[in-house]
């Protein structure tokens, strides 16, 4: 008759000691006949449970100790005994759920993965390199972390909002931009049949329930602008100030435009004859090609300016390459403070009482067309390359009232040039 190991508790079990003599050696613990606790010489415990199996002896691993219990490495070689019972292998029954699962992570795509591959199946998407970047380094920065090592069909509701609430109402427009993209991936890895059912990044009827609407959270700041009456005042001291970055903020000024097209812009775009800028679509926020008809004041600050050899930009930076956004708000500031000291002024917001930025200039532009012009506003819209909000009336307006908006431009470089010299 087979001799009955004696059962031992929790603490004796943590008491034992390999001798410090030969291999591993083995102790029975008692309570399940055949559990064993291995101790290797370096004082490694597994646990073990000896049993024939097919007519074989095998010895089946349950796990190392003190991660798996006394407790449960008693209860694990219950189970296996009970499987052993029903004709089941537990040692091939393992290795079948390894192979299985190694073979579903071979079909599967990570998150990771499904960027880079739908980043390539997207390229023709992106205006530029710049806004490839910008989409992949979101991602990277506030994606990876949490959703890059998990497979795509594994992704849950719960899995997005994990990444998108620590900057919901911090970083709302990121985030906002951020959960648009997350969803892209997941829609492309549904198609490429990696995935399948609802997209979890989805907004209505899904995280709508979840996260709080953008437009409650964080309301969009103005960028401070010029106010009307300021602005004659204002041109003069920048038209008295010397240097590149005046003179590109001068033509923003006198175009309406953005200050990274005019840092962007070139002389193959330029038609001084014919009096027009034309800004290509993959410069342009709308990805639509815009041109702004140059008034008299434009064509002339552009004739002045000096042609470097080899460099298409109108606006060059210093050592050749484009300004910096920086550049622009930098002499903005500097007028700022240089009126501030002498006419004790300076250029502020009419609401906010902030120092007015390159940006503002286009409220400034937009304000004045409304408050002291008959042009349309729609006119206006069109100049500062904004998307009209009746979307009927933009599907069948077909043309940029170049002409017209040429008008509305001479009149605008008037004013601030005219009326400052009637206040003088």
């Amino acid at each position: 008759m087979p001799r009955v190991a004696r059962t031992l508790s929790a603490v004796e079990v943590k008491r034992l000691r390999h001798p410090g003599r030969g291999g591993n050696v083995t102790v029975a613990v008692g309570e399940v006949s055949g559990l064993l606790l291995q101790i290797t010489p370096n004082e490694g415990r597994t646990w073990l449970l000896r049993a024939t199996v097919g007519g074989k002896r095998r010895e089946i691993g349950l796990g190392g100790y003190p991660d798996v219990t006394l407790a449960g490495a008693r209860e694990r070689a219950r189970e296996a005994k009970d499987k052993i019972r029903r004709g089941i292998d537990p040692v091939e029954e393992r290795k079948a759920a390894k192979a299985a699962l190694a073979a579903a992570r071979s079909r599967g795509l990570t998150f990771a993965e499904a960027v880079d591959r739908c980043l390539a199946a997207r390229i023709d998407a992106f205006r530029n390199e710049k806004h490839r970047d910008q989409w992949r380094n979101t991602l990277r920065t506030y994606a990876m972390p949490e959703l890059g090592a998990i497979q795509v069909h594994e992704i849950a509701v719960q899995d997005i909002a994990r990444v998108l609430e620590p900057i919901w109402q911090t970083k709302t427009e990121t985030a906002s931009r951020l959960r648009g993209r997350i969803e892209a991936v997941l829609s492309w890895a549904t198609v490429a049949g990696h995935r399948a059912g609802d997209n979890p990044a989805r907004w209505k009827g899904n995280l709508k329930e979840l996260l709080p609407p953008p437009s409650k959270v964080a309301r969009q700041i103005n960028h401070p602008a010029l106010r009307i009456d300021d602005a004659p005042r204002w041109f003069a001291a920048l038209r008295s100030r010397e240097g590149m970055g005046s003179r590109a903020l001068e033509f923003a000024t006198l175009t309406a435009g953005r200050s990274q097209e005019v840092r962007g812009a070139r002389w193959d775009e330029i038609d001084l004859v014919n009096r027009i800028w034309i800004v290509p679509a993959s410069r342009m926020k709308m990805d639509r090609e815009h041109r702004v008809p140059l008034a008299e004041a434009a064509i002339a600050l552009l004739e002045a300016l000096p042609r470097f050899a080899g460099n298409p930009l109108v606006f060059p930076a210093a050592r050749g390459g484009q300004l910096s956004d920086m550049t622009l708000s930098a002499t903005m500031k500097r007028l700022h403070e240089a009126d501030l000291a002498v006419e004790g002024a300076g250029f502020t917001d009419r609401t906010s009482k902030r120092p007015a930025v390159p940006h503002g200039l286009r409220s400034t532009f937009r304000d004045w067309v409304a408050e002291r012009t008959n042009f349309p506003g729609d006119m206006a819209e069109v100049a500062l390359a904004h998307k009209l909000p009746n979307a009927t009336e933009a599907a069948y307006r077909r043309s940029d009232m170049i002409e017209k908006r040429r008008t509305m431009m001479e009149d605008w470089v008037a004013f601030l040039v005219l009326a400052m010299r009637v206040s003088k």
